[in-house]
């Protein structure tokens, strides 16, 4: 069945709306005619099961047939990405947001080629949001991530903002296996962490300097395994392992 996304504020009532490219991708690119059936995404956890009611050349205009609440994960995942060269990103978001990421901070760590002013930042943000919502469409998550602007490690650090558990990987000597620190905390406080930040590093890793201000923010670092894995390959390992972990401990 195809998806679309409307915000929040545009679910409102038994009557839906498709404006702006997503009326001229299901008009004019899926062809679709009254009677056929959609489903809308709200990216707030609701679902909507539709019936196209009319097609117009710049809306779509649907009826709701059926509203469902998709449930929350009960923990939030930020994943802190240092920028990767070309159009790399666009995939590593696709994939995050199919493993339920939450939040997506790039980073304009010391190793990332990209360097934007704020005007940049902002239309980058924009771009890779909807690249977020066009992976929600394709994989059915209801809960939108939020992709936020670029930023360096030292401004993200100043909002010190405090989560439940912080992991850094880091290709040094001493960097432990992440499930350690998951019991360590589930030891501490008696049940798993509900929010977890995860920095991945550009090629080259983080630098020495950038490693400490995380450690010394509270992040803890560790091991993705022998070998040295590419960005994608990194933020997919820790995610799938993350999601495996934390899911398990609510069946």
């Amino acid at each position: 069945m195809h998806r679309f996304h409307l915000p929040p504020e545009q679910c409102k009532g038994t009557q839906l709306a498709l404006t702006g490219s997503e009326a001229h991708h299901a008009a004019n690119v899926l062809r679709l005619r009254p009677g056929t059936a959609v489903t809308v995404l709200d990216g707030a956890g609701k679902v909507f099961a539709c019936e196209v009611d009319a097609v117009s050349k710049r809306e779509v205009h649907l009826r709701v047939m059926k509203t469902e609440s998709d449930p929350e994960l009960p923990y939030r995942i930020t994943l802190l990405l240092a920028v990767p060269k070309g159009k790399l990103i666009d995939s590593i978001i696709q994939k995050a947001t199919e493993l339920g990421v939450a939040r997506i901070v790039p980073l304009l760590s010391e190793r990332v080629v990209t360097q934007l002013d704020d005007d940049g930042a902002e239309a980058k943000a924009a771009k890779w949001q909807q690249i977020a919502v066009e992976a929600t469409k394709q994989c059915g998550q209801a809960w939108l991530p939020k992709v936020e602007a670029p930023l360096t490690p030292k401004e993200w650090l100043a909002r010190q903002e405090r989560f439940d558990l912080q992991l850094v990987g880091a290709l040094r000597p001493g960097s432990r296996h992440p499930r350690e620190f998951i019991e360590t905390h589930r030891s501490q406080h008696g049940g798993m962490p509900k929010s977890v930040a995860v920095w991945i590093g550009p090629e080259g890793d983080f630098t020495q300097a950038e490693l400490d201000l995380a450690e010394a923010a509270g992040a803890k670092p560790i091991t993705l395994g022998l070998l040295v894995l590419r960005v994608e390959t990194a933020v997919i390992y820790c995610l799938s392992f993350l999601n495996y972990e934390l899911q398990a401990a609510v069946r």
